[in-house]
């Protein structure tokens, strides 16, 4: 479940990181902690993400969540990389990890498994593409539940 000011914050990112040249990633309000931690991942959208990069989107960005009334307390704010062994969600991460080793999990058993490890060939609106060594394999997008990248061995 998304925290309710999540759509707001990303409202005010957004075009932030458009301007920076960066990709919000993934955004989490932690209210178990005090202060609350506002987390944003991003992705620089031509090159490695670099710790400049978290810095220019923190101090572009706390500014302006300042001067609104989105986040009515105190809070952290946390700009960082989600790394490289993380889960796939968007378009953009299908095109862009295409040819790279994955780890497929579904919903419920699908021929007899539910956990594939192959090279990603891209996803469509019914399934996600799979080479498992050397034959395509399709699983109905119906059923993954998560597509993550997987850890180099």
């Amino acid at each position: 479940m998304t925290h309710p000011l999540i759509p707001p914050i990303l409202d005010l990112a957004i075009p932030i990181a458009a301007e920076l040249g960066l990709d919000i990633v993934d955004v989490a309000f932690q209210t178990n902690k005090r202060p609350p931690v506002l987390r944003i991942d991003i992705r620089n959208l031509q090159q490695d993400t670099s710790l400049d990069d978290c810095e220019k989107m923190s101090r572009a960005l706390e500014p302006h969540l300042d001067s609104t009334p989105v986040i009515p307390e105190n809070y952290v704010l946390e700009v960082s990389s989600p790394g490289i062994s993380r889960q796939l969600s968007s378009d953009r991460d299908f095109i862009a990890f295409k040819g790279f080793g994955v780890l497929v999990t579904s919903t419920e058993p699908y021929e007899g498994n539910q956990q594939w490890q192959g090279r990603l060939q891209g996803r469509d609106e019914t399934q996600v593409h799979l080479s498992l060594k050397g034959r395509s394999f399709s699983i109905p997008r119906h059923l993954v539940a998560k597509v993550q990248l997987d850890s180099p061995s």
